[in-house]
């Protein structure tokens, strides 16, 4: 292969007069090397001397780890650092980049814009996996994620179920760490806030009612509205969860928090390029309803109970009424805000004052209608009703009056 030098060379001893013959043997190469290069025919070729890079002996380590979780480079940037690692993020990044598979981009634009302090906040639920209990039954584990939409500090709690009770609980737990909560809170669509477009769930409005907050829902098939906290739970997955270990709800939750003290909101974000701890203390936390001037939400557990055929709820010593279709069937009574709640599954059938005392009757007009009407569709016939039909005519023979005028004693 012909490098640079040699092709100069060849180059030099024609400007000075030696022949095809005389250059290849002073050279060291063929007669039609040196024509080729005496005519510009010549392509140089030569590579580029391989560079040791500072991951080469952490690559495969890297490998291995992001194949089998998925870390980021933030991630792997940790726990290579530890290995002796003094190199920089932008070039772990580039490495692992190669190791991505290409997929689709995506094409949709989402526009973003920032919140002022104590304004917002966005909140949702991501599912981590299913893990086998001592007893067998698997058991699954989710993650409750909110995020303070200006400062971008996070809460998470890990738990075993995404019902109601929980979620204010999780909720909660948030307002106190956080020292407080925003005006307004985002989430999607989910049944613990909505029960349809059109019909929030009551029992989450009551809580929302308490704390004075308002919540907003995304547009369906629409959860880039809520970016900052969608974005939060591919790193919970990656930066916290993914490659660890934990032996209990407990302990995932302690490690949580210790990550949330450590790393999360003591990172530099890439957005406000400020940490979320330190813009939050300076910002935030000062626009915020302060936590402890409203008194705690007292969460009602649903109580079951089954509807007699009056189509009544016996609940701590009075009756409700409910539709009469639901008689016979098991509902869940819910007492919050003064109020009774019954549900039928995920439909609120009944509303009703509670009861002042024990042995009232509250019944809604419209239930005692239905039941009318019902009754008299279902009233049987008579018992000397006859069970046949006659058609025809009878006539009324009728007798003049001195008849009975001469049958009288």
């Amino acid at each position: 292969m012909l490098k640079l030098p040699d092709y100069m060379d060849i180059l030099a001893l024609k400007k000075e007069g030696h022949s095809i013959r005389a250059i290849a043997q002073m050279s060291g190469h063929s007669r039609n090397t040196v024509r080729r290069v005496l005519r510009g025919g010549h392509t140089l070729k030569f590579k580029t001397p391989p560079q040791k890079s500072k991951l080469d002996a952490f690559k495969e380590y890297l490998t291995g780890r992001h194949r089998q979780y998925q870390l980021s480079a933030v991630r792997l940037l940790d726990e290579i650092k530890g290995m002796g690692y003094d190199g920089s993020l932008p070039t772990l990044r580039r490495f692992i980049r190669t190791l991505k598979v290409p997929g689709q981009r995506d094409q949709r634009v989402t526009l973003r814009y920032e919140t002022p302090p104590g304004q917002q906040a966005q909140a949702d639920w991501a599912f981590c996996g299913t893990f086998p209990s001592p007893d067998g039954k698997p058991i699954h584990i989710y993650v409750f994620i909110i995020v303070l939409s200006c400062s971008r500090l996070m809460f998470i709690r890990f738990t075993t179920s995404m019902k109601l009770a929980c979620l204010v609980e999780c909720h909660q737990a948030a307002f106190e760490f956080f020292g407080g909560w925003p005006a307004t809170i985002l989430y999607d669509n989910m049944k613990q806030v909505r029960l349809s477009y059109n019909q929030w769930n009551e029992g989450f409005l009551d809580f929302c009612r308490h704390y004075g907050f308002a919540p907003k829902t995304h547009r369906p098939y629409r959860p880039r509205t809520k970016g900052k906290v969608e974005r939060m739970v591919d790193y919970v997955k990656d930066n916290f969860l993914a490659g660890r270990t934990f032996d209990s709800l407990a302990d995932l939750n302690a490690q949580g928090q210790h990550w949330l003290e450590h790393t999360a909101n003591a990172r530099l974000h890439r957005t406000t390029e400020r940490i979320p701890r330190e813009l939050f203390t300076e910002k935030g936390q000062a626009a915020l309803t302060a936590y402890a001037t409203v008194s705690p939400y007292h969460v009602s557990q649903p109580v079951a109970r089954i509807v007699s055929w009056e189509s009544l709820v016996q609940y701590q010593g009075s009756r409700y009424s409910v539709p009469p279709a639901h008689a016979g069937k098991t509902v869940q009574v819910i007492t919050a805000a003064g109020m009774i709640t019954i549900r039928c599954g995920d439909l609120i059938i009944a509303e009703h004052p509670q009861a002042l005392k024990a042995g009232q009757c509250l019944v809604q007009r419209e239930h005692l209608d239905e039941l009318w009407k019902l009754a008299v569709v279902r009233t049987p016939l008579p018992a000397d009703q006859p069970r046949w039909q006659f058609t025809g005519t009878l006539e009324v023979q009728q007798r003049p009056l001195h008849a009975y005028e001469e049958a009288a004693p």
